[in-house]
């Protein structure tokens, strides 16, 4: 897999999934402290030009450096459920192709401490280049559980102790009314389409982020973060919101 950008190679080297860096035209601190990093792991740098970097990252951004890296093994949805040691909190994309926003997205879960992503395999945006970016190398520590069906993940997901919490604006219930202490799945929606109709309907609760201002909506990047956030806010209070309790259907 190929990586690019200072953050992203950075992290991928701290976590040990470097195998090979590939620089042209800088040398400044953070390049040298970086190279001094590589040097100690062992990792091969090999000095090329601007226009190879520019055909290993598709004309992304890459600052001048490019690394090729081991994947994180996949997870399962049984291990996402399992949580380790923390409260299972996981985030679940539906239909969300844009590699920003899934980095985007995948750099907030990290942030927050959460159990992972789930995703559908069909169509996904590849977790190199610029969603590697995007998510300033969060990828290297994020499990991602690959699913062929969203709808029916969720169900197992269920079938396994967690609740689902889809997040669709058309809805009057707040995000924080609801209780996020129990071990929670929040289902995202494409922006422009939000989320499927058979995906919204195995939700166990679907909340809102009441809006103030003149637009409608927010990126569902942002989104997540809000929503994640306010989780961890609950999980080190003294207790969940007074909110709905019971699942439909």
């Amino acid at each position: 897999m190929i990586i690019y950008g200072i953050n992203a190679v950075a992290e991928a080297l701290r976590a040990g999934r470097v195998r090979e860096i590939r620089i042209a035209g800088r040398d400044d601190e953070r390049v040298r402290r970086l190279l001094a990093g590589a040097a100690e792991r062992r990792v091969t740098v090999t000095q090329v030009t601007r226009e190879v970097l520019d055909r290993a990252a598709h004309h992304g951004v890459h600052q001048g450096i490019v690394a090729e890296v081991t994947s994180l093994p996949e997870a399962t949805l049984e291990s996402m459920a399992a949580g380790g040691a923390s409260t299972p909190l996981i985030v679940v994309l539906d239909g969300i192709e844009d590699p920003h926003n899934v980095g985007a997205i995948i750099r907030s879960v990290d942030a927050a401490g959460a159990t992972g992503v789930v995703r559908q395999n069909r169509r996904a945006a590849p977790l190199d280049g610029a969603a590697s970016k995007a998510s300033a190398g969060a990828v290297q520590y994020v499990p991602v559980a690959e699913v062929v069906n969203i709808a029916r993940a969720i169900g197992e997901l269920k079938e396994r102790g967690v609740w689902s919490v889809g997040l669709d604006a058309d809805t009057k219930t707040a995000y924080y009314e609801l209780d996020l202490t129990v071990p929670t799945a929040l289902v995202l929606g494409a922006e422009g389409h939000g989320l499927r109709r058979l995906v919204r309907e195995r939700c166990d609760f679907v909340a809102a982020i009441p809006m103030a201002g003149h637009v409608s909506s927010l990126n569902v990047s942002a989104a997540a973060a809000i929503v994640l956030f306010e989780a961890v806010r609950q999980r080190r209070s003294s207790g969940p919101p007074r909110g709905e309790t019971k699942r439909r259907g």
